[in-house]
């Protein structure tokens, strides 16, 4: 008899079970995804987009037109630090975490040849200790994390949020878009647990990336701009890209704050 449930965390694992099919539970950008990022990353011919060593667009923009300032920087769910090593090749102090260690040498390879400056580390962000994750950070940049999450771990993903993004800080997010031709899963949260599956990622709304963040200032949501291939910068039009700001009246407000430092 199964009665292993007595923490928070023991409820949110028991709810990663419901996606712990062969090709589900690879994709959860948590602790239980590494070894499918780890295949993932392992072959670097592949024709798989975001392999370029390209900034995104929105990211540069950004900071081109002064709404991001050279500061302290998280880059969650780095992969080969494309966004990494661009920040640090602008003035910031950069910290970038991925599940993968694949990725994370790949990573650490490109900014050697680079000539900057990156802190990689490797592991699950939800549950590295503050002492590895050294907040507060000016600017959290996530390109492809947050929409691998099943729907329970947002929580922990606000919670990090809270944790982590100083007062004035903005998180620079980037995840598939409803309605964008395929890209990402647009069942319900509740038809997932139905389904016990994420189909290789979720699809959001802007109404949605307006409440899940609410406790922060909206700056922009766009569709990011498609790069063409000779272009110095990564885009695709099945992204939203979107920047928000953290306020001195949103900072540790919300439901999020009892989740401080869970996965």
């Amino acid at each position: 008899m199964d009665r292993t449930v007595r923490t928070v965390e023991d409820v949110l694992a028991l709810l990663d079970g419901l996606f712990a099919s062969e090709s589900e539970a690879g994709r959860l950008a948590t602790g239980d995804g590494r070894d499918f990022w780890d295949r993932f990353y392992a072959d670097r011919s592949k024709p798989v987009p975001f392999f370029v060593a390209k900034a995104d667009e929105n990211l540069a923009a950004c900071l081109d037109r002064g709404l991001v300032a050279p500061g302290r920087a998280l880059d969650l769910g780095c992969g080969a630090g494309r966004n990494a090593l661009f920040l640090a090749s602008r003035g910031f102090e950069v910290d970038a975490v991925d599940l993968s260690p694949v990725a994370v040498a790949w990573g650490e390879e490109r900014a050697r040849e680079a000539g900057v400056d990156v802190r990689f580390l490797c592991g699950d962000a939800f549950a590295l200790p503050a002492t590895e994750l050294r907040g507060p950070y000016d600017v959290v940049v996530d390109s492809g994390c947050f929409h691998h999450l099943p729907p329970h771990r947002r929580v922990g993903y606000l919670g990090l949020l809270d944790r982590v993004l100083a007062v004035g800080g903005h998180l620079a997010l980037t995840c598939f878009a409803a309605g964008a031709g395929g890209m990402g899963s647009e069942l319900s949260d509740a038809d997932l647990y139905r389904e016990r599956e994420l189909r290789g990622g979720l699809a959001f709304e802007p109404e949605s990336l307006r409440w899940i963040f609410s406790d922060l200032v909206e700056v922009e949501l766009r569709r990011m701009r498609e790069e063409p291939p000779e272009s110095a910068w990564f885009g695709v039009p099945f992204l939203w890209a979107a920047l928000f700001r953290r306020d001195v009246a949103s900072a540790g407000s919300g439901d999020v704050g009892w989740v401080r430092g869970l996965a």
